[in-house]
């Protein structure tokens, strides 16, 4: 039986006959079922059709991201850290190049997923790297595929090993995750964020929302708390979610910055 991708996401539920009658992802407001209803797909059909991409290749860090562009779109990251080489956020793309280019690069030790919108197929990517993956117990309602190498991890922050952190910030939902690389950006720090904390056009400051689609902003007291839990932590760069959202200097700053305006706007004081 195959695992249905949901079309509109790329969320992988599990294994039966018939497509679900719903993807629960996108029926909540944070998301939406595509303009011409709801669609499946499923990995295998994805592979005939589409192939991933890393850029650059290597060293520290490589985007993973799929052509053509398919669901949300967002690409996932290769951190090459020395001692705890992961994958940061997840694509619904998995096939054998895929697999073993990340082999040959050193392979990986765990998959830590920002929130649910990149749950993505994370159990292929466990199972076929034989690594956990972590997500927040805030958000297990939406893990759509139980299954045991998805690691619900609590708390505020977990540390995966020395200079490698995830950081619960919420905001666009309970468990929002950030990932600390304290020896990114040659050892000044960098900071992963999915669209948790989003990186605008400008490539010089961030924002918070409960829901990009549909904008539904945050309140200011939430964006306050998510700027608050990762201000003990150095970081000169920002990744975000997509191709080319990076704040490659300043980045700390920027997230402050982006946060009191935020807080502004939304309280009126701007």
């Amino acid at each position: 039986m195959p695992a249905y991708l949901c079309s509109t996401c790329g969320v992988q539920y599990p294994d039966t006959v018939l497509p679900p009658e719903h993807c629960a992802i996108c029926e909540d407001e944070r998301q939406f079922v595509g303009w011409s209803g709801q669609h499946w797909t499923t990995l295998g059909e994805l592979r005939a059709t589409h192939d991933n991409i890393f850029r650059p290749k290597w060293p520290d860090l490589s985007g993973i991201g799929t052509v053509p562009s398919f669901a949300i779109g967002q690409r996932a990251l290769l951190v090459r850290d020395a001692e705890f080489p992961l994958l940061w956020d997840c694509i619904p793309l998995l096939d054998d190049t895929t697999v073993a280019a990340i082999q040959a690069a050193g392979g990986i030790r765990a998959v830590a997923i920002s929130h649910p919108h990149y749950y993505a197929t994370m159990v292929e990517w466990g199972r076929a790297f034989d690594v956990p993956v972590y997500v927040h117990e805030a958000d297990r309602e939406w893990i759509m595929r139980p299954d045991p190498v998805v690691v619900a991890w609590r708390g505020e922050r977990l540390a995966l090993a020395d200079g490698v952190t995830l950081i619960r910030c919420g905001g666009h939902f309970p468990g929002g995750t950030v990932l600390h690389w304290a020896r990114g950006a040659e050892g000044r720090g960098a900071l992963l964020t999915g669209d948790v904390i989003a990186v605008n056009q400008d490539r010089r400051t961030v924002t918070f929302m409960y829901s990009y689609p549909n904008y539904i902003p945050l309140d200011a007291r939430t964006v306050e708390r998510i700027a608050a839990a990762v201000e003990p932590f150095a970081f000169e760069q920002l990744y975000g979610a997509f191709w080319g959202r990076n704040i490659l200097s300043g980045a700390k700053d920027a997230v402050r910055r982006s946060a009191e305006r935020y807080a502004r706007a939304v309280q009126g004081t701007r």
